[in-house]
């Protein structure tokens, strides 16, 4: 339970912060709110594949604190039982969750990132149905202006119209109506918007003067601007399946550039994956605390850790694909560093009597805790008293 309840609770903080960022960006582009949920389902893979590890590793961490804590975990150890065999059962859910998030990293977030990206240019074209924003100037295309002054019943009925078009010939059209509505026709590249009580103003060189004609009813044909066709899947980072990084990388004809971001990218996936399989030593390290002491400083750390370690992962692909370092070494050694670090405090606890790899930070946390409550009972007291 912890590690779904951690699963769940990650995701949702993180779509949370993007959620209202995506809600501005869809109301600035006019756009309907139902393309948010749309956006936040596309990002899901992405917000899953850092989730999926620190949900990993808290549950297990969470489990073996609360078997240290009732004494279960010295009962355990003095029948025998080694942090070795305790982890068995762990490692199986490791093994699990790496293969998932390999299959969502390496397969179905490129997908889902490409499908993020299209509707954002959908957005940004029009093409998910943009609204007219009411007391501002519309222009569709280069040659047609609007502007509507008040909106009601959704958007299906118009008040206060103003329609100006040009054409190429220095023909001028200005309508303006009290009240109108947009129609659909059988062209989808042109709509009818049908004006009620107004007057046109048609304008042309030949003319000696404007044309001047009042109407009660009048329909407006409107050629509606081409939206051109969304880019093809893998001109941005990530953008790839693991295969499609590989044939890429090792394509002679790719651009130098090209070959660097792919192969950066492939270490990078690597890389977070394979961490998952170290994380079960990192929980159990931090999750005992020492003797007599029932301080959470390991959960602290332990997510402190596995974040830091992402961000450097983040800065090392980013130095490989620019070419600075090979991204072999760049991602790779970070790891090496890291499974080091790991693999001592998972030995220090398991192998080494009485070791206690995070004693010497509780001593140092409390320590300084202790010096912040004296300092903090010194300026709170009244003056003149010790």
């Amino acid at each position: 339970m912890p590690l779904f309840a951690t699963l769940v609770i990650s995701a949702m903080l993180l779509v949370l912060d993007k959620m209202l960022r995506l809600f501005r960006f869809v109301a600035e582009e006019g756009g309907p709110v139902s393309v948010v949920w749309r956006l936040l389902a596309n990002l899901l893979p992405e917000y899953l594949s850092l989730g999926i590890p620190i949900g990993l590793m808290l549950g297990i961490l969470l489990a073996f604190r609360k078997i240290a804590l009732s004494s279960e975990l010295d009962v355990y150890r003095a029948v025998g039982m080694s942090y070795g065999r305790l982890l068995r059962v762990p490692y199986l859910f490791a093994f699990a969750l790496a293969l998932v998030n390999l299959a969502i990293v390496g397969f179905v977030q490129p997908y889902t990132r490409y499908a993020y990206e299209g509707l954002r240019f959908e957005l940004r074209s029009g093409a998910l149905g943009a609204s007219i924003k009411v007391g501002e100037f519309a222009r569709f295309g280069n040659r047609l202006t609007m502007r509507i002054e008040r909106s009601e019943n959704g958007g299906k009925e118009l008040h206060g119209i103003f329609v100006r078009a040009n054409a190429k010939d220095g023909r001028t059209l200005s309508v303006t109506a009290e009240r109108g509505t947009f129609l659909a026709t059988d062209d989808p590249d042109t709509i009818i918007l049908r004006l009620s009580n107004g007057v046109l103003v048609h304008d042309s060189p030949d003319y000696r003067k404007p044309r001047v004609l009042s109407f009660t009813a009048h329909d407006l044909p409107i050629d509606l601007p081409k939206i051109e066709a969304f880019r093809k899947r893998g001109n941005l980072d990530g953008e790839l399946t693991i295969p499609e990084l590989v044939r890429v990388s090792q394509d002679a004809a790719s651009p130098l550039a090209l070959r660097h971001e792919s192969r950066a990218n492939f270490h990078f996936r690597l890389v977070e994956v394979a961490m998952m399989l170290l994380l079960p030593l990192l929980a159990v390290a931090l999750a005992v605390p020492p003797k007599r002491s029932s301080s959470a400083l390991g959960v602290f750390l332990s997510i402190v850790m596995v974040v830091t370690y992402h961000k450097i992962n983040e800065w090392a692909e980013g130095m490989g694909a620019l070419g600075r370092v090979d991204p072999l070494v760049a991602l790779w050694t970070p790891f090496l560093l890291f499974a080091a670090l790991i693999w001592w405090l998972y030995w220090t606890l398991a192998h080494k009597p009485g070791g206690q790899p995070i004693g010497a930070l509780e001593r140092g946390f409390e320590h300084l805790g202790k010096a912040l409550r004296k300092l903090a009972e010194r300026r709170h007291s009244p003056k003149g008293l010790g």
